[in-house]
């Protein structure tokens, strides 16, 4: 609610401006009188402007509070649900022959990165959550373009619930990462994160040379 500040000017004794005679001293009284308003009013603005900067700085802190309580994996969050759904749509965009599509010879298959994507997600979950990944949880380059994309988010329906638990405070614990070594959890995060988006511009690289437009290309709706 918006408050008006009221100035109360320090009082004035009129009668010793009177009976301080006539001429020059009356001139240096009147001027005394100025200079004292002068200084009150700026001590005023000056008290003003200071309150309004501590409420334009404390604003935006208890804002701040309310919604970074878990700013880590809430962020990367927001970059695992973005790719995954661009992941997806590349896979249902990709016609079921062009699957086996590779651009030089050493280069993975479209179905290989997509089959690739599914496999690496649910090992890097399970480092996260802790579970275990699913018994059958399997997808391969040589399944069906319907397998494979059936598989991939299935994944991602694994990964939901990894994330969904996970806390910042965890993200220092040690766990068990690829070839044996232990990390912790945190390294499991930014793998996660960044495997998305890597394999991801491989999917659209892949799309544009067969002529389509990737997921992350189109406008939205």
């Amino acid at each position: 609610m918006a408050t008006m500040a009221v100035v109360i000017e320090p009082a004035i004794d009129r009668r010793w401006c009177r009976s301080y005679g006539s001429g020059q001293a009356k001139a240096r009284a009147g001027t005394a009188i100025q200079q004292r308003k002068t200084a009150f009013r700026e001590d005023t603005l000056m008290k003003r402007l200071i309150w309004l900067a501590i409420a334009g700085l404390a604003a935006p802190l208890a804002l701040s509070a309310q919604t970074t309580a878990n700013p880590i994996v809430s962020s990367a969050r927001e970059i695992y649900a973005r790719q995954s759904k661009l992941i997806v749509a590349a896979a249902e965009e990709m016609p079921a022959d062009k699957y086996s599509y590779h651009p030089t010879p050493d280069q993975w298959s479209f179905g290989k990165v997509t089959s690739h994507i599914a496999m690496s997600s649910y090992a890097v979950c399970s480092m996260l959550s802790g579970t275990a990944v699913p018994d059958g949880a399997k997808v391969s380059d040589t399944d069906s373009k319907d397998q494979i994309v059936a598989g991939v988010k299935a994944a991602f329906d694994f990964c939901d619930k990894a994330l969904g638990g996970l806390q910042d405070s965890s993200l220092g614990d040690t766990i068990t990462f690829f070839r044996g070594t232990h990390a912790p959890r945190a390294r499991a995060l930014f793998e996660l994160t960044g495997d998305l988006q890597d394999h991801y511009s491989q999917q659209a690289g892949y799309l544009r040379l067969n002529g389509m437009l990737p997921p992350s290309a189109k406008p939205r709706k």
